[in-house]
């Protein structure tokens, strides 16, 4: 899967943006980094974010794990921050709900 389409464009540029290998400067936990960017969001791009989530959970149901590292392991890896790409994915949602 790529994510090049632009389906996923909101949820691409978080984790572009704040989820790569110099991460330390918007903050050291899921938390930190979400809000940091969440900052710079109108509600139209955190609806948007909110849902690309889901999609992507729904049209990869069967192997999320994979399609999320295809999409996105080079810029993070949600074992290291002690999650699987269902539950990372659940988080930034929480995070970006709140």
């Amino acid at each position: 899967m790529t994510m090049n389409n632009g389906k996923y464009s909101n949820l691409e540029q978080l984790i572009m943006g704040r989820f790569h290998e110099d991460y330390s400067l918007y903050g050291d936990s899921i938390p930190d980094l979400v809000l940091s960017y969440k900052r710079g969001m109108n509600q139209t791009e955190k609806a948007a974010a909110l849902k690309e989530i889901e999609q992507l959970k729904e049209d990869n149901r069967d192997n999320l794990d994979a399609a999320f590292e295809d999409a996105f392991g080079c810029h993070v890896d949600p074992v290291l921050w002690g999650h699987t790409a269902a539950s990372f994915l659940d988080e930034l949602k929480r995070l970006l709900s709140e």
